[in-house]
């Protein structure tokens, strides 16, 4: 959206031109005012917690391990796909490190 420089208010496309709805400021559209499409999504990086210290302060929870069957692990929540869907739960094991997700 763009705001008028003189009254903050919403301007509107008219014309060619973008026009204050409020005091009626008028100023031609410039390259950085049109949209800007993109045929490939860039993909963001999954982060996984690897930093010891920061595992050390996660929360735990009483779950099994695939890898070595040890029934506790530490545990966070990422946002990975699009808001409107539920978060992911990664797990990793107190014992031997395994790092494994689980989906809602």
């Amino acid at each position: 959206m763009m705001f008028c420089p003189q009254c903050k208010g919403l301007m509107i496309s008219s014309g060619g031109q973008l026009k204050c709805k409020k005091c009626g400021y008028i100023r031609d559209f410039n390259d950085s005012d049109r949209l800007k499409k993109t045929d490939k999504r860039l993909e963001k990086e999954i982060i996984i917690v690897d930093n010891v210290e920061e595992v050390a302060t996660l929360p735990t929870i009483t779950t099994k391990c695939p890898e070595c069957e040890c029934t506790t692990a530490y545990w966070w929540l990422r946002q990975l796909r699009a808001a409107d869907e539920s978060e992911v739960r990664f797990f990793r094991c107190t014992a031997c490190g395994k790092t494994w997700r689980e989906y809602d």
